[in-house]
């Protein structure tokens, strides 16, 4: 049975989004039982490892630098955060703080970034009066407002000559964030991980301050019917998995490991009775097209990321101008080329969905922005199953004859 531990901040699910699927399926009586039994006989200790047999844990006074790091070295979106506090032979609950994940610790970066452009702003990186207590102290006023606490214990000389040096010299030179960015270029890039807030707040202080990823994990007896309710319900990005009587997390299944698992599963009875069937006649997809969080692509890139934090979801489709037609997808994991690419890092706040996704494309000869990976109606589940475990991916939009977005 799956145990839970929920950071009290933590988003939990829109219920009459859950009870709405529900609804929208198609499946028949008989084979939704064949599939739950079929699934509540595979246990979860039958996924694969996680690479190298361990999983990426991130000591909470990690900072936040080093988190982004971390994350982007090892290519995960989540990792869980372990109390610095806790020795090896604590139980897990006590072990671990929650999960920590990429996209927030990015959109905390750009989102207080600007703050860190305006003290900068005086001039440069070394005029008068500011320093890193400046900067951290323009932070901190910020984030007071809208972030954690802890930042904001700084000394009055660091307030001090944040008022004196940087934002006295801001109102003489008229900048604000967005135009101090602008000028400051390669020098506001260095400054995010060089200096203050961003250089000394820890991942555990986010933890705590922020709502993050519900932390649920299942027990390796658990079986996969369990591992994907809470995946569905919750709309995790992955589910830890843990012995009750230890203090480590043994594994981590994913969304991507799910749907690779479910490819493996061709030739089986009940997969091949629901794999011929076509996304239609499943009920697919769940959410109708009216109601399908998208995009524009003449609107900011940021706006994206900004959305699909706020609605829990993991991408977007990116649609031509005002219309419908489907031109490209961006994933909240594409977040990180804002962050480790100056020449996109430096104009983020001017950015367009478009612009970005022809930077990456261009840069790094991905091709799962644009074209965008889409199926039809008609399209067999199985297929579509085959597409997402082949590109490694666990999203493709539903389109039409004319590539006008269904879903």
């Amino acid at each position: 049975m799956a145990v839970a531990l929920l950071n009290e901040k933590a988003i939990l699910p829109d219920e009459d989004y859950f009870e709405a699927v529900q609804a929208r399926k198609r499946l028949p009586n008989g084979l939704q039982e064949s599939l739950n039994n079929a699934f509540s006989k595979i246990p979860v200790s039958s996924f694969p490892e996680a690479p190298g047999g361990k999983v990426i844990e991130i000591p909470g006074d990690t900072s936040i630098a080093d988190a982004v790091q971390i994350l982007s070295e090892h290519n995960i979106l989540s990792a869980p955060v372990r109390n610095p506090n806790a020795d090896d032979t604590a139980i897990w609950y006590d072990r671990y703080l929650g999960m920590v994940d990429y996209s927030a610790i990015l959109l905390w970066v750009l989102e207080n970034a600007e703050f860190a452009a305006v003290a900068l702003a005086a001039g440069s990186a070394t005029a008068a009066g500011m320093g890193a207590g400046a900067v951290g102290a323009l932070g901190a006023l910020a984030l007071g407002a809208t972030g954690p606490a802890a930042v904001a214990v700084l000394t009055i000389g660091a307030v001090g000559a944040a008022v004196a040096g940087g934002i006295a010299a801001d109102k003489g030179m008229g900048k604000d964030a967005p135009t101090a960015a602008d000028y400051l270029g390669e020098d506001f890039y260095k400054i995010i991980l060089q200096e203050e807030p961003f250089k000394s707040t820890t991942i555990q202080t986010l933890v705590k301050s922020f709502r993050w990823t519900s932390f649920l994990p299942v027990q390796p007896n658990d079986s996969m019917l369990t591992a994907l309710l809470l995946l569905s319900k919750y709309r995790l990005r992955s589910v830890p998995v843990i012995e009750v009587d230890e203090s480590y997390i043994k594994n981590m299944i994913t969304q991507s490991a799910v749907v690779r698992g479910l490819a493996q599963c061709r030739g089986r009875d009940w997969f091949d009775a629901i794999a011929m069937k076509s996304i239609s006649e499943m009920g697919l997809p769940f959410m109708p097209s009216d109601k399908v969080i998208c995009i524009g692509d003449n609107e900011l890139v940021l706006e994206a990321f900004k959305r699909m934090h706020e609605k829990q979801i993991g991408g977007l489709p990116v649609v031509q101008g005002s219309t419908k037609k489907l031109i490209g997808n961006i994933s909240i994991r594409d977040i990180q080329f804002l962050l480790l690419h100056q020449e996109l890092f430096s104009k983020f706040r001017h950015l367009t969905a478009l612009d970005f996704m022809t930077t990456v494309a261009s840069t790094t000869g991905s091709s799962v922005m644009m074209p965008p990976i889409t199926c039809k109606s008609d399209t067999p589940l199985g297929d579509v199953i085959e597409i997402l475990a082949a590109k490694n991916i666990h999203r493709i939009h539903l389109v039409d004859g004319q590539d006008e977005l269904l879903g």
